[in-house]
């Protein structure tokens, strides 16, 4: 069982994303374990101070390095982490690579930023990899924490319903997925493409071909020549640029 730590300043702001849906579902099913920490209970004084002004003057508070220093200690003498994430607005941005590779990874602790972030010692010792969800800064990391988690579960065998039903996601093969349709097959004079209709399965997925190139080259050319991670059900092949 995979099992995700989250060490966060506020663990309430975060929680709620995995009380329903399909987390919910794999955490029952004990597909996955989610452990949240609150860092103030890793603080050395009764104030449960976890922070303090940064060395050389500026404004923004600064998260300490002890108390999570002594949190990721604890949880290491327990059971083996294959990544300490720190989620950060200048780390590297996730993708659909990222998410392949970190859902066969394995054990996982991520760090939530906060303030004005951490003691660099932190992100020189204690972490293994920087991940931001996007060029911009939110109040805290425990968002992007569930992004990154929501990305990870979803992918692992037994979570989805189908477990084809992530591999035909966009930016799996490198290209963003195909319009896609449901009953019914006419509302007010707009008809689903007649080919879907069909039953002709091999037309159908050429069809998909065709319009999953199109929409790529038109929405996101930055990506068009790229082929990402994709899954195969027992392992990930890296392609390279064509």
């Amino acid at each position: 069982m995979v099992r995700i730590d989250i060490i966060s300043v506020l663990p309430e702001l975060i929680e709620s994303p995995f009380k329903a849906s399909i987390i919910k579902r794999a955490i029952e099913k004990k597909i996955i374990e989610v452990h949240f920490h609150n860092l103030k209970d890793f603080a050395s004084n009764k104030r449960k101070q976890v922070d303090d002004y940064q060395f050389g003057g500026g404004s923004g508070m600064v998260m300490m390095i002890e108390p999570i220093k002594k949190c990721i200690d604890l949880l290491k003498s327990k059971r083996i982490y294959k990544e300490v994430i720190y989620m950060t607005p200048d780390g590297n941005i996730l993708n659909q690579q990222v998410a392949n590779k970190l859902s066969i990874d394995g054990n996982l602790i991520i760090l939530c930023g906060h303030y004005k972030g951490v003691d660099q010692r932190v992100r020189d010792q204690l972490i293994t990899m920087e991940i931001s969800i996007g060029d911009y800064v939110l109040s805290g990391g425990e968002l992007p924490a569930a992004v990154l988690c929501d990305s990870i579960i979803r992918l692992i065998p037994g979570v989805l319903g189908d477990e084809t039903s992530a591999l035909s996601d966009s930016f799996q093969d490198g290209m963003l997925a195909p319009p896609v349709y449901t009953r019914p097959a006419n509302f007010e004079d707009l008809e689903v493409p007649k080919i879907l209709l069909s039953g002709n399965k091999a037309k159908i997925d050429q069809w998909r071909e065709e319009k999953a190139e199109e929409r790529t080259k038109k929405l996101r050319p930055d990506i068009f020549n790229w082929k990402f991670f994709f899954w195969n059900k027992k392992n990930y092949v890296i392609s390279h640029p064509i």
